[in-house]
Parts: C-alpha cells; sequence; structure tokens
C-alpha cells in the first residue's frame, strides 16, 4: 500500500471518529452529565497513554515530572474546548455543535495569517468570506426551527464557539511544542491536566451504576475515541500533505448529518435532538466548503501554478 494511501485511509478514520463522536455524546447524556463525560475522556485517553509508554518507553513518562508550563496551559484549553463542545452538544445538538465548532480551523486560519504572516490569496478570502456567509445562514435557518424560540440553540452555539476559540488556542501551542516533542508526549500532558481539573466537577456515581454492556461499549468507545482520531491524524501526517487531510477531516459533520437523520426517522427512544432545518443544510455546505478553502487553499494554487508553468 502506498503512503499517501495510508495517510487518507487514517484520515479518513480520524474523520469517521469525530463524526459518530457527536452523536456519542449526545447518548451518554442520558446516563451522567457533561462534566463526567468530559472527565472519562480525558483520564481515559491519559490512562491509556500512560499504560502504553510504561512498556513501550518508559522513559518518555518522565516529561510528566517537569512538563513545559506552556502546556500546562494547552492542556486547559483544550479542557475548555472539550467543555463547550459538551454543553453544545446537550443544548443545541449533535449537527448544530459539528457546523458552529469549524470555527476553530477558520481561526487558526485567520491567526497564521495575522500572527504567523502565512500567505493569503483570493481562494483563501474567498474561504473567510464562504465559511462566515455559511455560519449566518445556518444559526438563522436553524433558529426556526427550534422548540423553544432559539434560546437553547444561542446558548449551545455560545459554549461550542467559546470551545472553538479554546481549541485554536490549543493549535497554535501544539503547533509550537510539535517541533521540541514526541506528539504522543504532548498528548500525554494535555490529557492529564484537564483530567486532573475536572475531578471535583465529576459524578463518579453516575459511572458506578451503570450495569448494561451496551452503555460500558458506548463509553469505552468515547475512552478510544481521542486516541483513535488523534492518533490516526498525527500517524496521517507522516504519509500525505497536509491539507489532503485536513479536507478530509473537515467532512465529518457529513458522517454526523447522515446518522442524526437516520436516528430521527427511526424515532428512538434513547436518542433525542433537534431537528436539521432543511435550508440549514445549505448553510452547513457552505461553512465545510469554505473552512476547505481557507485552510487548504496554499496547496491547491501551488498546483494550479505548477499545472500552468508545464502547460506555457
Amino acid at each position: 500500500m502506498k503512503d499517501s494511501t495510508k495517510g487518507i485511509l487514517l484520515a479518513c478514520l480520524s474523520a469517521l471518529m469525530w463524526g459518530l463522536l457527536a452523536i456519542a455524546l449526545k447518548i451518554a447524556l442520558n446516563y451522567t452529565d457533561s462534566y463526567t463525560i468530559v472527565w472519562w475522556r480525558f483520564a481515559a485517553s491519559f490512562f491509556i497513554l500512560t499504560f502504553f509508554y510504561l512498556f513501550r518507553s518508559p522513559r518518555s513518562l518522565r516529561v510528566l515530572k517537569n512538563p513545559p508550563k506552556i502546556l500546562l496551559l494547552g492542556g486547559v484549553l483544550l479542557g475548555i474546548n472539550f467543555y463547550g463542545f459538551q454543553q453544545g452538544i446537550e443544548h443545541a445538538g449533535p449537527a448544530v455543535s459539528q457546523v458552529i465548532i469549524q470555527a476553530g480551523p477558520v481561526n487558526l486560519a485567520l491567526i497564521g495569517f495575522i500572527i504567523f504572516k502565512e500567505k493569503i490569496n483570493f481562494v483563501r478570502i474567498t474561504g473567510f468570506l464562504l465559511a462566515a456567509t455559511g455560519f449566518y445562514f445556518f444559526y438563522h435557518q436553524q433558529m426556526q426551527v427550534m422548540p423553544d424560540g432559539g434560546g437553547t440553540l444561542r446558548i449551545g452555539a455560545l459554549w461550542t464557539f467559546a470551545g472553538a476559540l479554546a481549541w485554536t488556542g490549543y493549535a497554535i501551542i501544539n503547533k509550537i511544542m510539535v517541533k521540541r516533542m514526541a506528539p504522543m508526549q504532548i498528548n500525554l500532558i494535555i490529557y492529564g491536566i484537564p483530567a486532573l481539573l475536572f475531578i471535583p466537577f465529576a459524578d463518579f456515581q453516575t459511572l458506578f451504576v451503570l450495569k448494561s454492556p451496551i452503555v460500558w461499549l458506548l463509553f469505552l468507545f468515547l475512552a478510544l475515541n481521542t486516541i483513535l482520531a488523534y492518533g490516526g491524524l498525527s500517524i496521517a501526517l507522516k504519509y500525505t500533505e497536509a491539507n489532503r487531510i485536513s479536507m478530509i477531516v473537515t467532512l465529518n459533520p457529513i458522517i454526523t448529518f447522515i446518522i442524526l437523520e437516520i436516528l430521527l426517522l427511526m424515532n428512538v427512544h434513547w436518542f433525542e435532538s433537534p431537528p436539521m432545518a432543511p435550508m440549514a443544510y445549505i448553510g452547513a455546505l457552505m461553512v465545510l466548503g469554505g473552512v476547505a478553502l481557507a485552510v487548504g487553499a496554499r496547496k491547491v494554487q501551488w498546483k494550479w501554478k505548477r499545472t500552468r508553468g508545464k502547460n506555457d
């Protein structure tokens, strides 16, 4: 199998994990609260990585004795990201949260342009404008189908946007530190910090009373999801271009939309979520298209120039 094929398949795995995650997080709210879910995801990921290093490379665990202070901030920001996304799902539903959270990559691209002096071009500008228009159109259309007049949508959207802003800060820190440390070591610290911070708020009793094997499989999926999604993404970056991976991963909300509509049509008693306005899907596609252009435009422009040079 070619390296590029491996990279694409791993990126698809990450997209699948994140597409399924929003639905799984909504179902998990039937059994416990947002604080406990977020704590479980971080704590489980931290312990899985710790056991991995214990057997594979015990020396790598030394980083826990004196972690870089900037990574402590990165852990706090990722904790806010997880909790903001979880609250968005609780109040506004998986579909809305999946669209609003795309503000994270857009913000990161803008910061790359403003702070890191990355090149801006017509395609990227078009992406920013398309995403901004899509966000507005999506929000306006979805407000019309919310059962409470849009109150929960506002709360969920604000929480999710706060999570997106926090993710932007985390991504900048990760971008700086990945040049100095192994990605898995970074994750070890960044998962451990919020796992500690959320302990006072977690309701452990709700986890102890879980008896159904299916429910435990759900929480096992939540535990493994972060490792598989971020791990697959890190390895994928070794095999193929970052922009191609970004475009694939950006499409993960489509997986959420499809599963959401299937569950709503089945009318299952264990899944309740606000319906998506038909026209809101247009806004969502505008957002996804805008993000893809804003994030992946550099490589597209380079390829266009290379092709034009060959034809001249």
